[in-house]
C-alpha cells in the first residue's frame, strides 16, 4: 500500500491513503454549488470552500438559473444574495443535499470500511504530536480514508470551520465556557516567555500580578488571548503595557528574541525556541484548552466520525 503525499502549498497536505471510488454522485453538484453560495453570501467565498476556480461557480449558477427559468441570486457590493425565487428554492435544496449525503455515506458504508476525504486543521504547535501519528492510524485502520491536513493558527482553522472548508480542527480554547460541545484534548498552563538572559522568566513560576508595567508582545483585538488578558487586568487590577501587537507565536518569539519583551504563550515540552525561556504564571495559574472542534456546515460521516475518534484516541499530548 503507497501512501501519496501532495504539497499543494506550505500550509496544506493532502494525504491519499488508498485511491478508493467514491460514491456516485446522488444530486446535481451544481445545486451544492448553489447552496455553498448561499451559505457565505459570494461567489468568491464559495469557491474557494469548494476548492474551484470561481469562473466555475458562477457558470454553474447560470446554468441553474437557465434551467429554472429564474434568477437565483441579486448581485450587491459585498457580493450576492437570494432572490424571492433563492429563498423558495434553498430550503429543500439544502435538505435534498443532507439527504443525498446521507445516502452516499450510506453506500460508502456498505461497501465496508468508511471511505472518502476528512479535512482535519492543526495547530502549529500540534503537528509534531499528531501529524505523524494520525497518517499512521488512518493508513493502518482506515486504508479507504483520504485525509487531508491543514496547518493554521487557531483563529484561521476557527474560520474555515465556521465557512465549512475543515470537517474537524484541533484548536485553542481560552477558558471553560468556550469549550461547549468540543473535546478536550489537553489543558495547557500560560506562560510568560522570555530571552534565555532575562531574569524575570528565571524562575518556574510567575505571579499574575507582575505582568503589570513590564512590556508585552501579544497578539492584537479581537484575538481570543487578547480579550482574556483584558478581562484579567480588570479583573486583579493589572496595568499591561502592551509593547508590540502579534498575532503570531512564531512572530512573537522573534520579537521576544529580538529584546521587544515578554510573550504569553502555551509552551510544550520541548518545544520552546532555545533562545527563550519561560515560567509558568500563577496566583492564579492560567490554562488554556487544545480541543478537537467539529464545524456545523458539514454534514458528518462514517469516515469523518472514525477520524474524530482516532485522534481522540492518539493521546498525543500526554
Amino acid at each position: 500500500m503507497k501512501a501519496i503525499v501532495d504539497r499543494k502549498h506550505a500550509t496544506s497536505t493532502k494525504v491519499d491513503v488508498q485511491s478508493v471510488p467514491d460514491a456516485p454522485p446522488i444530486l446535481d453538484p451544481r445545486w451544492l454549488v448553489f447552496v455553498r453560495v448561499a451559505d457565505l453570501g459570494s461567489l468568491s467565498k464559495a469557491a474557494m470552500a469548494l476548492d474551484m476556480p470561481q469562473s466555475l461557480v458562477s457558470r454553474s449558477i447560470a446554468l441553474l438559473e437557465q434551467q429554472c427559468g429564474e434568477r437565483l441570486f441579486r448581485r450587491t457590493g459585498r457580493g450576492v444574495v437570494l432572490t424571492e425565487f433563492g429563498e423558495y428554492v434553498l430550503p429543500r435544496v439544502s435538505h435534498l443535499a443532507d439527504q443525498a449525503d446521507a445516502l452516499a455515506d450510506d453506500i460508502r458504508s456498505a461497501r465496508g470500511q468508511p471511505t472518502g476525504e476528512v479535512l482535519v486543521g492543526l495547530l502549529p504547535s500540534a503537528v509534531d504530536q499528531l501529524a505523524g501519528p494520525l497518517f499512521s492510524s488512518v493508513k493502518k485502520q482506515l486504508p479507504g480514508v483520504r485525509l487531508h491536513l491543514v496547518e493554521g493558527a487557531s483563529a484561521q482553522l476557527e474560520e474555515q470551520l465556521h465557512e465549512g472548508r475543515l470537517d474537524m480542527a484541533v484548536v485553542l480554547r481560552e477558558d471553560d465556557a468556550s469549550i461547549k460541545d468540543a473535546y478536550v484534548l489537553a489543558k495547557v498552563p500560560l506562560n510568560l516567555v522570555g530571552r534565555r538572559d532575562e531574569p524575570l522568566v528565571s524562575g518556574k513560576d510567575f505571579p499574575l500580578a507582575g505582568l503589570s508595567g513590564i512590556p508585552l508582545v501579544v497578539p492584537g483585538r479581537p484575538h481570543p488571548l487578547r480579550g482574556r488578558l483584558d478581562r484579567l487586568a480588570v479583573e486583579h487590577s493589572l496595568a499591561l503595557q502592551v509593547a508590540v501587537e502579534v498575532d503570531s507565536v512564531r512572530l512573537q518569539y522573534e520579537i521576544v528574541a529580538a529584546g521587544g519583551g515578554y510573550a504569553i504563550a502555551s509552551v510544550l515540552p520541548g518545544r520552546l525556541d532555545p533562545r527563550l525561556v519561560s515560567s509558568r504564571i500563577v496566583s492564579p495559574m492560567l490554562e488554556r484548552f487544545v480541543v478537537l472542534v467539529n464545524t456545523p456546515r458539514r454534514p458528518h460521516t462514517r469516515a469523518t466520525r472514525a477520524v474524530r475518534r482516532l485522534i481522540e484516541c492518539l493521546d498525543a499530548f500526554a
